[in-house]
């Protein structure tokens, strides 16, 4: 499923970004309730990013074989980022991870890290979560919690009253890493998620300006 793509940017034209969202869940994807973590990655997403972007969707049962299959064409359709959601807890169908490592070209496992740390603020079960990420050639591939307001703490990270940055989401260091794989430049919304790059690695300007 492709949506239209959104953009903040009126009078500046940033890369387009083509996303892959996944919502892992038996009960969601058999119609028993209503997935809400594919309509949670989308507004996050469009909060905090700039480019104009163009989201392709997942919505599918905890099947490690379904879920691999699906993050494979979500890459050779040219996306830059896929997001999942669900199926990273120690329950027996839960096998994100599983799937999400079979299609590694690599493993990065600092966000997995950095993810049950942002938790661990919030509840000790965090322990519990399985969230990896990998890079599949020039895509980053991110397991995410399943919980709306999980999703949007673990990406934007915690902040205090004034807005000041507690602990840094993982979303920071995602622009960068997309840079080094070769994908587009993402511009970031500073109030929502300020990406971290090395000033080498900054552009001062936009790629072009719109007349």
């Amino acid at each position: 499923m492709r949506n239209t793509p959104l953009s903040h940017a009126s009078h500046v034209q940033y890369e387009p970004v083509h996303i892959g969202i996944v919502s892992v869940s038996d009960r969601a994807s058999s119609g028993v309730y209503e997935d809400k973590g594919l309509p949670a990655l989308k507004e996050w997403l469009s909060r905090a990013l700039k480019n104009p972007l163009t989201f392709e969707e997942r919505l599918i049962p905890d099947e490690q074989g379904q879920i691999s299959k699906a993050l494979i064409q979500l890459v050779e359709s040219g996306c830059s980022l896929v997001l999942t959601t669900g199926g990273t807890g120690p329950a027996l169908r839960d096998v994100t991870p599983e799937a999400t490592l079979a299609v590694a070209h690599k493993e990065m496992p600092g966000f997995g890290e950095q993810m049950r740390q942002i938790s661990l603020k919030f509840v000790p079960t965090a322990i519990l979560s399985r969230q990896v990420a990998v890079v599949r050639d020039h895509c980053i591939i991110i397991n995410l919690p399943g919980q709306p307001k999980s999703i949007q703490e673990t990406l934007e990270g915690l902040k205090a009253d004034d807005g000041a940055q507690v602990v840094p989401g993982i979303f920071a260091a995602v622009p960068y890493c997309i840079d080094l794989i070769g994908g587009p430049y993402l511009e970031t919304d500073d109030a929502v998620c300020k990406a971290f790059r090395p000033k080498s690695a900054q552009r001062t300007t936009p790629a072009s300006i719109v007349h």
